[in-house]
């Protein structure tokens, strides 16, 4: 008898976490950050509804934050397992969990560094009995920072503790990050990994990022009868896209027969535009954002997207069709995962290496794009008037760098937002992508958005290609699961916001298949 249990991404979309209890072994699927309104995500983020100490394994499908971004608060919390998934993910885990460390600190600082300014502002005020001049503004400011850009820890911790102020402390840190490190075994696609008693996973390309995987996990019965066989599919990836290979359709012929399927549904009642058209639609974005002498920015997710991105812009690059503006990659973390996509070329389609590699060039390093690593290089990119291109972190506006070039330009109608991919209910993201595509771009219609606690018009363009998802629309899901070689008996569908869920399960049901929507907290027996 198996167990499986719905802790996360049930009826929503992000903070994946699923399990599997043998009454043995208790297998963890993914162990994802759940993403949204702060005070909402952080609380869903530090409560684990599973004892930690008692998870014996687990499996993780891919390396997005969504996915892994609470293994931090797993392995510091009682977890003495190992954390098993593909090679190319666990390379870019040694990026992506010390830079989630490193903004969950930033984010906590720069609140802090917030809330104490205000209140300084106001005791000031209190004082003088009238509004504080500018001067005695920049002597607050300058009395909590070290340097322009750097804020003083010490000070502000220091100020706080003397005011009696509550503080923002970071869901985890850093050092928090580095030590989950040594939990996380990396394997090939292919190979059969023992993570229990008489339990085996094997890893079948999802083609959704570099290294995500389709979890094959067999549970052998004690007395020697029929294996129980759960395929997780962690996030579908697209068909033809460029760069990876794609989802896997053909499975060995001892996986095929699937007690249990459980399936995103990001897109489970949506259309994506023909992968053929991307690079035509963002040429078209490009151009028109130069005629009116402004710059695009792509908030875009450091790992996979960005990628992409940087692709398609190499292709319209050399191909002459747009003009070659400098682009600027503004996340550290891009840089990172982008050398870790060079050091995977074994997971390349057939059309990359031969428009590329087999030519002796990389597809993500040429002569107009510059990979910006120092925060006074950022400042000096977020304050460039001249037409320009930012692919910056992260890909829903909710922490890094892309807000302060929100910030600086989001207001001006010259410019361009530009949205490649999914923005979750209740991020800022989402917030920019309702506003900016009813076209309210008039001064006295122009919608506020808050960002880092304060408000701006939303003046510039925004702009929307759905085609570059890394994930799978209605008709792709239904490939995996009808167009593949499996046999499947019953299909739970996660992962996706009510609408989407409840459309790609009757889809399933009116194709015969047997589908049901898990809530959070549900539990299924397989025997």
């Amino acid at each position: 008898m198996v167990e499986v249990g719905f802790f996360g991404a049930a009826g929503e979309v992000t903070g994946s976490m699923h399990m599997l209890d043998t009454g043995v072994d208790k297998i963890l699927l993914d162990c994802g950050m759940y993403q949204g309104r702060r005070k909402e995500s952080r609380e869903k983020n530090e409560n684990f509804e599973i004892n930690r100490s008692e998870i014996t394994t687990m499996i993780l499908s891919h390396a997005h934050i969504d996915h892994s971004g609470r293994i931090p608060l797993l392995t510091k919390n009682g977890f003495s397992g190992r954390i098993v998934t593909t090679r190319p993910t666990k390379d870019a885990l040694d990026y992506m969990l010390l830079d989630s460390g490193h903004i969950q600190e930033s984010d906590a600082l720069y609140l802090n560094y917030k809330s104490l300014r205000a209140f300084l502002y106001q005791l000031e005020q209190s004082k003088a009995k009238r509004q504080i001049s500018n001067k005695e503004k920049a002597r607050i400011k300058k009395l909590l920072k070290t340097g322009r850009h750097e804020l003083n820890v010490d000070a502000i911790a220091a100020l706080h503790k003397e005011y009696g102020l509550d503080m923002v402390t970071p869901l985890y840190t850093q050092q928090d990050a580095l030590e989950s490190l040594s939990f996380i075994d990396g394997y090939p696609f292919g190979s059969e990994v023992t993570i229990g008693k008489g339990i085996t996973v094997k890893f079948y390309v999802a083609g959704h990022i570099l290294g995500s995987a389709f979890s094959l996990i067999t549970v052998k019965p004690e007395n020697g009868g029929k294996p129980l066989k759960i395929l997780f599919t962690g996030d579908v990836g697209r068909f033809e896209k460029p760069i990876l290979k794609d989802p896997t359709l053909k499975f060995d012929e001892a996986d095929r027969d699937i007690d249990l399927m459980i399936i995103e549904s990001t897109y489970g009642d949506r259309e994506h535009t023909p992968v053929a058209d991307l690079a035509g639609s963002l040429k078209d974005t490009l151009n028109r954002t130069i005629e009116r002498g402004g710059a695009l920015l792509i908030p875009a997710f450091a790992y996979g997207r960005t990628q992409e991105i940087i692709y398609f812009l190499h292709q319209l690059y050399e191909s002459g069709a747009v003009p070659q503006l400098p682009i600027y990659v503004d996340s550290p973390l891009a840089s990172n995962i982008t050398k870790v996509f060079g050091e995977h070329p074994e997971t390349y389609d057939t059309e990359t290496h031969k428009i590329f590699l087999e030519k002796g060039i990389n597809p993500f390093y040429f002569k107009d794009i510059k990979f910006v690593e120092s925060v006074e290089e950022s400042m000096r990119v977020t304050q460039d008037d001249t037409p320009h291109i930012v692919i910056s972190a992260s890909g829903m506006c909710e922490a890094g760098r892309i807000l302060h070039h929100l910030r600086y330009k989001i207001h001006n109608p010259k410019h361009t937002i530009l949205i490649v991919g999914y923005m979750a209910q209740n991020t800022l993201g989402r917030r920019i992508e309702d506003f900016g595509l009813q076209e309210n771009s008039a001064a006295d219609k122009a919608p506020d958005v808050k960002i880092l606690g304060k408000s701006y018009p939303l003046r510039a363009h925004v702009e929307k290609i759905g085609g570059f998802s890394a994930h799978a629309d209605c008709h792709e899901l239904m490939q995996v699961v009808a167009g593949s070689n499996l046999r499947v008996k019953k299909i739970a569908v996660v992962h996706g916001e009510a609408d989407q869920s409840a459309a790609f399960a009757r889809r399933l049901n009116d194709n015969g298949y047997s589908a049901f929507i898990p809530k959070p907290g549900d539990r299924v027996k397989l025997s």
